[in-house]
């Protein structure tokens, strides 16, 4: 395996390759959510390419771009050990040669990002698709694996990438959990052992919700009280039920067709925490 930090020796070595090429972009500090996509992609191609890149184009002001977690060599040896090619860790400035202010971006409709994580996060997508967008390029991948957690996310690079016609198969992976439900992020790194508790009424508060929906009930507001109530020692930011082929936000009645979206912060690190549930 090869550690590759910038795009020209990238290249050089994609041009090598025989056969199919699988593509798992991350922003490192991989978990076993990251390694069960670099499985999957390994099963299902002749070579992978893993990319760890903390995209400072996907942060907002006042966001954990300075503290999000970087462990290269952790990364690299769990990359190693599952079968990839190579990891491209580029820095910033070989990605982006010029300021931010000044790069030419994918930004996706309006409608797909003015709600939910895009909506407390303006521009956090164009930044997403356009490193997306670059890696996809870079690579020459045949496939691109996702984790389904990012629910959002997964809609909007899977609409860029029919709308602009990329010549990629994008594959959703489930979502992967510690046996106690809590999803899997790199960002739980930041709890405290109280706050670790404290989250874990979010993936309980989707599976409570999904029970209640299996047993008839359908109102949306009386399975958002639902959510509400278990997540009580959290400050939600947002939870809502959507159309999970159309994305598109529901409000009267939920069906087997709607995935339930929650976004939430902790007490004392505010560290915001996402997850999802299909009914």
């Amino acid at each position: 395996m090869k550690i590759i930090d910038n795009i020209k020796d990238l290249k050089a070595e994609i041009s090598c390759f025989k056969g199919s090429i699988g593509l798992v972009p991350t922003m490192g500090a991989l978990h076993d959510g990251h390694k069960s996509l670099i499985d999957r992609a390994v099963k299902e191609n002749d070579n992978v390419v893993v990319s760890v890149f903390v995209n400072p184009i996907q942060f907002g002001a006042g966001e954990d771009l300075d503290k999000y977690p970087r462990q290269l060599q952790k990364d690299a040896s769990l990359c190693e050990n599952a079968g990839v090619k190579i990891v491209f860790a580029p820095k910033v400035s070989e990605m982006y040669s010029d300021r931010k202010d000044n790069l030419t971006l994918i930004c996706p409709p309006y409608d797909a990002v003015n709600k939910l994580c895009g909506k407390s996060r303006p521009g956090h997508f164009d930044g997403v698709c356009s490193v997306v967008a670059k890696l996809f390029n870079l690579t020459k991948a045949t496939r691109a694996y996702f984790g389904q957690k990012d629910a959002q996310q997964l809609f909007i690079i899977k609409k860029m990438v029919k709308d602009l016609d990329f010549d990629i198969e994008i594959v959703p992976c489930p979502i992967v959990r510690e046996s106690d439900g809590l999803a899997l992020s790199s960002r739980n790194k930041y709890l405290t052992e109280k706050e670790r508790k404290i989250a874990l009424n979010i993936s309980k508060a989707l599976f409570s919700t999904k029970n209640l929906f299996d047993s008839g009930v359908k109102d949306i507001r009386t399975l958002t009280d639902n959510c509400l109530e278990i997540m009580k020692e959290l400050d939600v930011e947002y939870i809502e039920f959507a159309d999970r082929n159309s994305f598109e936000l529901l409000q009267n009645e939920a069906d087997n067709n709607t995935i339930i979206l929650v976004a939430a912060r902790t007490p004392e690190t505010n560290t915001r925490l996402i997850d999802n549930i299909n009914l």
